[in-house]
């Protein structure tokens, strides 16, 4: 699946994890002071950020996490902050801050971050690929999914629009227009035509191509946060099978037309009110 729902479910399970955890906004106020501002300048538990090893493989090389981009910024965000404060602010408040900064400067919504987090020391890729959404989940599955995070329908409609922005493989685009089983064409015959045809414009049926990304939302290249991707999945041109299971049943497919309809700041004021809910209720 995509790295831009991953970074709102990672937030979800990242602040589920951390529930016991006394977090607030000054946390690194005497600590680290400049701290966040130098996050800032820069653009879970911390554990998708550690590397593989010969022994383990590690969450960010997880299949489910392929698309994840931008761990080189996370890095260099991390080095700054050791030269100045060694060894003080944890690489998961550092994720928590650069996922609101990063949603904010494409257009979504900013949310108060109260820090504090402690850094895990173990990475897993069977975690993430236990915890994550697969792409052809049906509505059941994804709820059952966002259940378990004591998410509900209304944010599981919500939190997909998270991939209105960000990228995908290719690998994970040619079954549905290439490789559909029982299709004449190859493609899968929901999926409207014209975006069969873009898509293989883009991603080549061929092995060379597999590892080349495709942005999820191609109206305004994925950097844009808006409800884009709503539309995109009433007119059949959404990437995944899991986007498609949105408004397979009466009460998504309202949700989803609820959104259309109305303007784009209701989902971004939507999705922001789920940020601050999480963090609200972890602090």
């Amino acid at each position: 699946m995509a790295s831009s729902i991953y970074l709102f479910m990672g937030l979800a399970i990242l602040y589920a994890a951390t529930a016991d955890a006394q977090l607030f906004q000054s946390f690194y106020a005497k600590s680290c002071p400049g701290g966040v501002q130098a996050v800032a300048n820069l653009g879970c538990d911390g554990s998708v950020l550690l590397a593989s090893t010969p022994g383990n493989k590690a969450e960010k090389d997880a299949p489910s996490n392929l698309s994840l981009q931008g761990f080189g910024i996370i890095d260099q965000a991390k080095a700054a902050l050791e030269r100045t404060c060694p060894g003080v602010f944890s690489c998961s408040d550092i994720l928590a801050l650069a996922a609101r900064d990063a949603i904010s400067t494409i257009g979504g919504p900013s949310w108060t971050v109260p820090l504090g987090r402690r850094d895990g020391t173990i990475s897993r890729a069977s975690a993430a690929s236990s915890n994550l959404p697969g792409d052809g989940f049906s509505f059941r599955q994804l709820l059952q999914n966002f259940n378990s995070k004591g998410l509900s329908q209304s944010d599981l409609i919500v939190l997909s629009g998270a991939h209105t922005i960000g990228l995908t493989h290719c690998s994970e685009v040619t079954p549905r227009i290439y490789n559909f089983p029982r299709s004449a064409s190859g493609a899968d015959p929901y999926v409207n035509i014209t975006y069969v045809t873009e898509k293989r414009g883009v991603c080549p049926n061929s092995a060379s191509s597999a590892n080349k990304f495709v942005t999820l939302d191609s109206s305004k290249g994925g950097q844009t946060f808006d409800i884009n991707y709503f539309t995109n999945v009433l007119d059949h041109k959404a990437i995944f099978k899991s986007d498609d299971a949105l408004i397979s049943t009466s009460s998504g497919l309202k949700q989803v037309l609820d959104l259309v309809r109305s303007p784009s700041s209701k989902f971004s004021a939507n999705s922001g009110w789920l940020c601050r809910r999480w963090e609200g209720s972890r602090s």
